[in-house]
């Protein structure tokens, strides 16, 4: 298949490169630095289940050299969504789908505006990992994890391929029966996950091993939970115990959410899609959001980056 990455950073990047390990037309979209160092000596992924890399792969800044392909792995920062969706066009043929893997919950209606909803496809990455040097992408999680769907779960002999051709490089992927609910409850645990370890300034292990912090960690995902039910999502409460039992025995506890590497690094965040979104939601469905408004207060000002 021909694949891109867009962007080839953390998420895009690692699953890029895996597919364009097992033989497949992959195309790196990346720019800066981290272009410049993929051009001069290939991608690296460092990672828990086998490094790899790509001595020479196809990197570019400038989509338009790529042209159509079947699948853009589609995972740049949630606030560079429409400028990055208008870059997007000429990968798109009419058979091509766009499969979003950003953070939080409204890519799709973002996306569907700019190309149009019969491209766009709503996807959840279940993966950490960093770009810990230009070039160098570091997974350090067991699992490394994509579902995706259409919204009106018709046949698609497009996603089906990928989906073939996914298994076939040896990754963890599959359609979503309900991709509205996956990525609600992805969303549900990014928002704890990001705005717990970020406003913390901590990896997850110390935060779930206080019982307040946990307490913490817990009413982030409740308020998430509960303005997802006001907008009539299929929630079912027992996936918030589920989670707490992941988060409590098999993350690692090193681990941190994209937005805490961000803060740390003077990077923009992603805040006012994620908290500032519970927030925004609990407001218009009249449901108080005080872990999220902690949240949201404590990192307002780092919201724009530092650099």
């Amino acid at each position: 298949m021909r694949i891109a990455a867009m962007a080839a950073g953390a998420v895009g990047g690692y699953f890029g490169a895996r597919m364009a390990a097992a033989g497949h037309d992959v195309f790196f979209i990346a720019r800066g630095a981290h272009r410049d160092a993929i051009q001069k000596n290939g991608l690296m992924i460092e990672s828990v289940h086998g490094d790899l890399h790509l001595p020479k792969p196809n990197v570019t800044d400038d989509p338009a050299k790529v042209g159509p392909v079947d699948i853009v792995l589609f995972a740049v920062k949630l606030w560079d969504t429409e400028t990055a969706a208008a870059a997007a066009r000429p990968l798109l043929g009419p058979d091509s789908r766009l499969i979003t893997f950003q953070n939080g919950v409204d890519s799709v209606e973002r996306l569907s505006g700019v190309l149009g909803p019969e491209h766009v496809v709503g996807g959840a990455a279940y993966i950490a990992t960093t770009i810990s040097s230009p070039g160098v992408i570091k997974h350090t999680s067991q699992f490394a994890a994509i579902r995706f769907g259409r919204a009106d779960k018709k046949p698609d002999k497009t996603l089906d391929a990928f989906v073939k051709a996914g298994k076939a490089a040896k990754l963890d992927i599959a359609l979503s029966a309900d991709i509205e609910r996956e990525l609600w409850q992805k969303f549900i645990f990014l928002t704890a996950m990001a705005g717990s370890t970020a406003s913390l300034r901590s990896s997850i292990g110390p935060i779930v091993a206080d019982p307040e912090l946990r307490g913490f960690f817990r009413a982030l995902m409740e308020e998430a939970f509960a303005v997802g039910k006001a907008k009539g999502v299929a929630l079912d409460p027992a996936y918030l115990d589920e989670r707490m039992n992941f988060v409590l025995s098999k993350v690692e506890p090193g681990m941190k959410a994209s937005m805490a590497h961000d803060l740390e690094r003077g990077n923009r965040l992603e805040l006012d899609w994620l908290a500032g979104k519970v927030r925004a939601l609990g407001r218009a469905s009249g449901i108080p959001t005080p872990a999220s408004d902690t949240v949201y207060t404590v990192l307002k000002l780092h919201r724009m980056g530092s650099r």
